[in-house]
């Protein structure tokens, strides 16, 4: 789900002259789509749309070089990087690996937040939070334990699709997450004893030690390049015996990968490592396909580890 976002250049030629490049984009003529946006740049020079999806327009015509120079600009216009322009500058290989722009992804799941759960129920076949809850299952069964939990922590909530798929299992949910839109879609299902719009990583660090039973991720890890530091807080605020669950996607290199669909993916070997350095045991790495992506079901793992 591509992030479409447009922030106004304050000039009404130049954003005029933006809409009609993007309908000339939409319809296959992009030469002509990205002459009109240098012309609302020389109006406008630090029309950080326009940068953006002139950059879009130069990868799709194969000009590498010129589409790096965009994205730059349009960086350098919007310090906080809403439309992501940075992850396109490391897919471009012009840039190392980083984390993504906290204002990226907020931006991202405000935008999808009304139509969320449609978009990835029937358009993407989501099935994360169902891979979880059977796993989280399995490794309790396994394990001659019970599959209830007093206190559980949702990262990354969304909707709260994570947590319906527990409400029977949990007798109290904390949701965390970055967008305030999907905190009021989750707020509506009445899942939540909290919500809290925050970094999943922050959200974690004021939680007091071994107060969660559970800490589920579904779908969530995959906007984090390092899982070492969300993973040693969640070591910490997990109880003894806690449960840790969470998908990635996955791909058969080695370490971590910015994939087309912008969001990372993570080598099973590396899942296995950082896991282990973080002081968990692990219980469960499957591959699982979280969801589909260009009607093809994408690579992932689904992961249960537990605090001994």
């Amino acid at each position: 789900m591509p992030l479409r976002l447009f922030l106004s250049s304050g000039d009404l030629m130049a954003d005029r002259r933006f809409e009609f490049a993007r309908d000339l984009q939409l319809k296959g003529d992009l030469p002509a789509a990205a002459d009109l946006l240098e012309q609302a740049i020389e109006l406008a020079p630090n029309f950080t749309s326009a940068w953006f999806t002139l950059g879009e327009i130069r990868e799709q015509l194969g000009q590498r070089d010129k589409a790096i120079a965009a994205f730059r600009e349009a960086r350098r216009s919007d310090a906080s990087d809403q439309h992501g322009a940075g992850l396109h500058l490391m897919r471009l290989g012009d840039e190392q690996l980083s984390e993504m722009p906290k204002a990226y992804v907020q931006a991202l799941f405000d935008q999808y937040a009304p139509r969320f759960e449609h978009a990835l129920i029937n358009d993407l076949g989501y099935r994360a939070p169902a891979l979880i809850f059977k796993a989280v299952l399995a490794a309790r069964v396994a394990a001659k334990k019970p599959a209830f939990f007093q206190r559980a922590i949702d990262l990354g909530c969304g909707t709260g699709l994570a947590a319906s798929a527990f409400a029977k299992q949990v007798d109290q949910f904390i949701g965390i997450d970055l967008s305030p839109g999907m905190i009021k879609e989750a707020r509506a299902t009445g899942l939540y004893a909290e919500l809290e719009v925050v970094d999943m990583i922050e959200g974690l660090r004021v939680k007091p030690d071994a107060s969660a039973n559970l800490i589920v991720a579904a779908d969530a890890f995959v906007y984090l390049s390092d899982l070492a530091p969300v993973l040693m807080e969640a070591r910490r605020v997990l109880a003894a015996g806690g449960t840790l669950a969470f998908t990635l996607e996955t791909h058969d290199g080695s370490g971590v990968v910015l994939g087309e669909g912008l969001r990372y993916a993570h080598a099973a070997e590396y899942a296995r490592s950082v896991i282990a350095k973080a002081g968990l045991k692990l219980l469960t790495l499957e591959p699982a396909s979280p969801r589909n992506e260009n009607n093809e079901p994408v690579r992932g793992l689904v992961i249960v580890a537990e605090k001994t």
